[in-house]
């Protein structure tokens, strides 16, 4: 359920998506909200100035949380952002322990405002392959000592 201190927040991602804008950058927004609400961190997407396709705001703040928060203070975190998180994005959250993501835009009316993000094709995929190999690194780094 979206709250109206979300929708505050939420907002001010939409901010931050509007001035990257402004300053020449992709129109994606985010923030981090500590348990009590107070911001934390915000970014916005620099993949055109970096020359990195990994430099989506939420990634970025994903990072930031993973290194900056205990796990018990991440897991109370927030991320508010304006468009619905990529898998990339979606897979970094996950890994950083932040309990909530709050967007505006969803995938499919992002999809609808600007058809060439959804442009994406599909990698082939093979595997999975040499399982006796591949869990050698495994098996050696969870031994215990």
């Amino acid at each position: 359920m979206i709250t109206t201190a979300d929708e505050s927040l939420l907002r001010r991602a939409i901010a931050i998506a509007a001035r990257a804008v402004t300053l020449g950058d992709a129109p994606y927004g985010s923030l981090l909200a500590g348990p009590d609400g107070a911001i934390l961190a915000e970014a916005h997407n620099t993949v055109r100035r970096d020359d990195d396709i990994t430099a989506h705001p939420e990634l970025k703040l994903a990072r930031w949380a993973a290194r900056e928060l205990a796990p018990d203070t991440a897991a109370r975190t927030t991320m508010y952002t304006s468009c619905q998180p990529c898998g990339m994005c979606a897979g970094g959250i996950v890994r950083s322990g932040i309990g909530r993501v709050v967007y505006a835009l969803s995938t499919e009316q992002l999809v609808a405002l600007n058809p060439q993000s959804g442009d994406w094709p599909t990698v082939a995929q093979d595997g999975p392959a040499l399982f006796d190999e591949a869990r050698v690194p495994f098996d050696t780094y969870h031994r215990p000592n």
